[in-house]
């Protein structure tokens, strides 16, 4: 009976025999969570062009973040996350606009503009937001693609 149950739970947890699903939070996800997931999976992406020396670019709707649901709306209807929001939206602009000689800087201003608010507002993502930085040996191959 016991191994029934076992079985029952593995099958129900497993979607299309892909295993099971990873749920971020159990009371369901914000439109501003998926963002902002969205927003560190183009991030890493972003990166990773860089590091190829290709011309990256931002592909996600960044301009959401005043508009999307929150999980804790209270948080996001202050004047520090819109100042928050209008930072990394400047960073942002600040990094599309770079020419290749001011991309490391650009681009490590726009993840930092990240790592400031969630300091301040949430900070839960910040260990995940720290993968995003470009590191002192990655800084010099992206220099070197750039010159």
């Amino acid at each position: 009976m016991v191994s029934i149950l076992f079985l029952l739970l593995l099958y129900l947890g497993c979607s299309e025999g892909k295993g099971p699903s990873k749920i971020f939070n159990p009371n369901g996800d914000s439109e501003l969570s998926l963002l902002m997931r969205d927003m560190y999976d183009d991030g890493m992406i972003t990166k990773e062009e860089m590091l190829q020396g290709k011309q990256p670019e931002v592909r996600v709707k960044y301009h959401q973040m005043h508009t999307a649901k929150a999980t804790e709306p209270e948080k996001v209807a202050t004047p520090n996350y819109n100042a928050f929001a209008l930072a990394y939206e400047d960073a942002v602009k600040s990094f599309l606009e770079s020419d290749a000689s001011h991309r490391v800087e650009t681009y490590q201003s726009m993840i930092n503009s990240c790592m400031n608010c969630h300091q301040t507002m949430c900070p839960g993502p910040t260990r995940k937001i720290k993968h995003l930085f470009l590191s002192e040996a990655e800084i010099v191959t992206v220099t070197k693609k750039a010159e």
